[in-house]
């Protein structure tokens, strides 16, 4: 994909995921459920992955991804440092790394979309309660249904891994990110700057990046066919406890 198209891409990304975080133009930011539903799906996640937190070599890319890449974190300043630098980002940049940019602001667009939708399906159906439960959430997953965007959801977790993975292979990028730190901080960029670092930083600790995400894939994808085929999922609350690591 040529840089013009993988700015084009960017850019209508980005005026996506604005407006869909935006609570003048899109009021269902303002739904009680909204809230309560990022964080049981950030806890179900997060215990889901007790097994690469526990391993050492794991662990940060594991981190990455929960706060990051698909966890309950906000990602707006990130996304106006991108929408402010953009032109500079096209000159400096490898098309591949840009691209792996628009695929993290796909992801936050998507499950943006997905929550809200979700978040007003719960307030119509549970007004009164507080907590979710996986019987709750797998009821109104299955209700909000579009199980190709789904797909599409997990899929970009995956591609946003593969990118700074594979980008730790390019020539002159770890580089150029260790030059850029304090401009990027003098500018007010460091959201962005620590977006791509903490993401460089985890990938060059994991070793075999290839295995751990298709793990994460295989694994959400499985978790996303059950609940749309109304198969049991293992109970699970967001009080439950990460287990400890063994000990050494």
């Amino acid at each position: 994909m040529s840089t013009s198209m993988v700015s084009r891409r960017l850019g209508r990304r980005l005026a996506c995921h604005q407006a869909l975080f935006d609570p003048l133009r899109e009021p269902r930011n303002r739904l009680r459920w909204l809230p309560e539903l990022r964080r049981w799906q950030a806890a179900r996640l997060r215990a889901g992955f007790a097994r690469f937190l526990d391993d050492p070599s794991r662990r940060p890319a594991a981190e990455f991804f929960l706060t990051d890449v698909y966890g309950d974190h906000d990602f707006s300043r990130r996304d106006d440092d991108i929408a402010r630098v953009l032109p500079m980002m096209q000159r400096l940049l490898p098309d591949a790394l840009l691209e792996t940019v628009a695929d993290a602001i796909e992801l936050g667009a998507l499950t943006q979309a997905f929550d809200l939708r979700m978040a007003e399906r719960l307030q119509a159906i549970a007004p009164r309660r507080r907590t979710l439960d996986m019987e709750l959430y797998a009821q109104v997953y299955r209700e909000c249904g579009l199980p190709r965007l789904r797909a599409r959801q997990v899929a970009l977790i995956a591609e946003v891994g593969s990118g700074l993975a594979q980008a730790l292979r390019m020539r002159g990028v770890a580089t150029l990110l260790r030059l850029s730190r304090v401009p990027a901080r003098t500018a007010g960029l460091s959201e962005l700057q620590g977006f791509l670092e903490r993401g460089f930083d985890a990938f060059a600790a994991l070793g075999d990046a290839q295995r751990f995400i298709e793990e994460i894939r295989r694994e959400e994808t499985g978790f996303s066919r059950r609940l749309f085929a109304g198969e049991a999922v293992e109970p699970w609350t967001p009080r439950q406890q990460r287990r400890k690591p063994p000990p050494a």
